[in-house]
């Protein structure tokens, strides 16, 4: 039987752009059926984790500067590009979440546009706030931009987006990603990803 994972991110998020990455390669071989759920971190943070504002308005804070050593040891393990911080961080993602909960019944669809879109944000440094930018990127996807672009701005798919943060943070999430295994067991952040392999395989063995 396969584990039921939820994996709730944000394109604007430089350690969900790992995390994205390291599960899929991490769930290979794993009998797991995942669900990609294209949230809003900023309405997360707003609602409960104001305290990240209050970090970046201290970049001297030394684990904020060691963050982003950190952040790209992790990429050049993972063998991703990580231009960090761009000249659009911290960006907004409303737009590029949009884009996303358009193609959130399409599954293939959704991860092909996600990863064309990280790529794009943290390798190329492109502003992905920018709906131009965004058709672009999925019409090199082959998703008809212009198409997806329409739905994204129609009033289902906004609000499915808000309808899905207000879900995670319901259940507990206060920032990107959180991931639920089997519905009930929370984690959070790319260095977690240890525990949530372990969690699938617990669930798988019973």
């Amino acid at each position: 039987m396969s584990v039921r994972v939820e994996f709730f991110y944000d394109l604007s998020s430089p350690w969900t752009r790992l995390a994205f990455h390291n599960f899929r390669e991490g769930i290979a071989g794993r009998d797991v059926a995942v669900s990609w759920r294209p949230f809003l971190v900023g309405g997360v943070f707003n609602a409960v984790n104001q305290s990240v504002y209050e970090s970046r308005a201290n970049p001297d804070n030394p684990k904020f500067r060691l963050s982003f050593t950190w952040l790209k040891e992790w990429a050049r393990l993972a063998g991703l590009r990580m231009n960090f911080p761009s000249p659009h961080h911290p960006v907004k993602s409303v737009h590029a979440m949009r884009f996303c909960c358009a193609l959130e019944e399409r599954p293939e669809d959704l991860l092909a546009f996600s990863e064309a879109a990280f790529e794009a944000y943290f390798g190329d440094a492109r502003n992905i706030d920018d709906p131009e930018v965004l058709e672009e990127i999925a019409n090199a996807c082959g998703l008809g931009g212009a198409a997806l672009r329409a739905a994204a701005g129609s009033d289902a798919v906004k609000a499915r987006l808000r309808a899905n943060t207000d879900e995670a943070i319901a259940r507990g999430a206060f920032g990107s990603p959180t991931i639920f295994v089997d519905g009930a067991f929370m984690y959070f952040g790319n260095d977690q990803l240890p525990l949530v392999l372990q969690r699938i395989d617990m669930v798988a063995a019973g």
